[in-house]
């Protein structure tokens, strides 16, 4: 796991050889259980999907952060995604765990 700082003209998500990293941004209670606000994640396929992230993310996962991802709303440039959403680049991920309130 690696963290750095966003600004909003770096690109969220590049192709490198081998592979695209995303940066993902937590919130909330995710944020807790991901241990900070911030990751950069890199998968193999460079055309990722959501899918492709966050079985990433799930892979160094403990259990609180396992818990919140099974049920995380995601978003992809703003936009609510499935699982098959296409991670283009410079596209932004959200994590967004259950919120109550009324």
């Amino acid at each position: 796991m690696s963290t750095s700082t966003y600004s909003p003209t770096q690109a969220a998500a590049d192709t490198t050889a081998g592979g695209t990293t995303v940066t993902v941004r937590f919130f909330a209670g995710a944020a807790q259980a991901a241990g900070g606000a911030r990751r950069e994640v890199t998968v193999a396929a460079t055309e990722a999907t959501l899918a492709d992230v966050t079985s990433a993310i799930a892979d160094d996962a403990d259990e609180a952060l396992a818990k919140v991802l099974a049920v995380a709303t995601w978003l992809v440039g703003g936009a609510r995604a499935a699982a098959d959403t296409p991670i283009p680049a410079g596209a932004v991920v959200d994590c967004l765990p259950p919120f109550a309130g009324g």
